[in-house]
């Protein structure tokens, strides 16, 4: 079974992708096996879009789509949503907006729930973006949630990070600094016709321009109006034009690191059940919570 389905990954067939993504999501005995064989991509770019609820990311995704599309590339979409609190499913109402998108052969889209990550993004985010990557795709987007610690998060994924703000976020600008402005290749300020904009945009420059110079580049700031198409395609040039520094700056094999310190940190937990931790306290009762650790771990007898 799973030889075939390589096979079939490799060659870009959409419903093997889909099955793929299914059987590491939950875990399927062989997942890992499948993972061993992938190739090393480097073809693929992975760009990261987040920024608060409300800002437009799922329209400017739909946007951009149709800028890749329009130039012969294949994209997919990786779309983590929040997760019901019944099923742990996603919760799907932002993917009505790229609805004319699934059917098209150079597109892939697939809704991911958080299925509980504190951090926002799925849990297996890693290994589903190289599956997709395997698949033949010259552009993968991943679209986050935009709450709790997935911004930070997906810096450490993506080769990429775009950050969607809107003008009316007036004051929370001056909270962004300890991190969206850390982790920001690419601000957009999207729903830029709106009063204000420009204003908004002077004020962003003049907090980013301490952070000029602790990079190798400018970060650069695009207005878009989404539901319009305005700006998007001088988004996607500067997106990638950051791909093409990506390629030759240090921050790729950071990025490496990050995800194997992710996927190491996740196979050593694999065994660690909060649930038995409870219990196990429960019966120590007035144990010092140190101690508790030391005997845990193992190797510390």
């Amino acid at each position: 079974m799973w030889e075939e389905l390589l096979h079939d990954l490799l060659q870009g067939h959409a419903k093997s992708l889909a099955r793929a993504i299914s059987l590491v999501e939950n875990e399927v005995e062989g997942y890992e096996w499948l993972l061993q064989q992938l190739p090393a991509n480097t073809h693929a770019k992975l760009t990261g879009i987040t920024g608060p609820p409300g800002a437009g990311k799922s329209t400017l995704v739909d946007a951009l789509i149709g800028e890749i599309v329009a130039q012969n590339q294949k994209v997919a979409v990786l779309c983590v949503d929040p997760s019901s609190p019944f099923n742990l499913g996603a919760l799907l109402g932002d993917r009505i907006r790229m609805s004319e998108w699934y059917n098209h052969p150079s597109v892939f889209i697939r809704s991911l729930a958080t299925r509980g990550s504190l951090g926002g993004l799925h849990p297996h985010i890693i290994e589903i973006a190289d599956l997709v990557k395997a698949a033949g795709f010259d552009q993968v987007i991943i679209e986050t949630v935009g709450v709790g610690q997935s911004e930070i998060e997906i810096a450490g994924l993506a080769d990429t990070t775009v950050v969607v703000v809107v003008p009316e976020a007036g004051d929370e600008v001056q909270t962004m600094k300890a991190g969206l402005m850390e982790i920001a290749d690419i601000f957009v300020v999207n729903k830029a016709d709106r009063p204000d904009a420009d204003s908004f945009v002077k004020n962003l420059r003049l907090m980013l321009a301490p952070a000029f110079h602790k990079t190798t580049h400018e970060i650069a700031i695009v207005k878009t109006v989404a539901s319009k198409k305005e700006g998007v395609g001088e988004l996607f040039q500067q997106i990638r034009a950051h791909q093409q520094l990506v390629q030759t700056h240090n921050k790729r094999y950071w990025l490496l690191a990050e995800k194997a310190y992710h996927l190491i940190q996740q196979k050593r937990m694999k065994d660690v059940d909060k649930s038995v931790l409870k219990l196990q306290l429960e019966r120590a009762e007035d144990t010092n919570l140190y101690q508790f650790i030391k005997a845990y771990l193992p190797g510390n007898d």
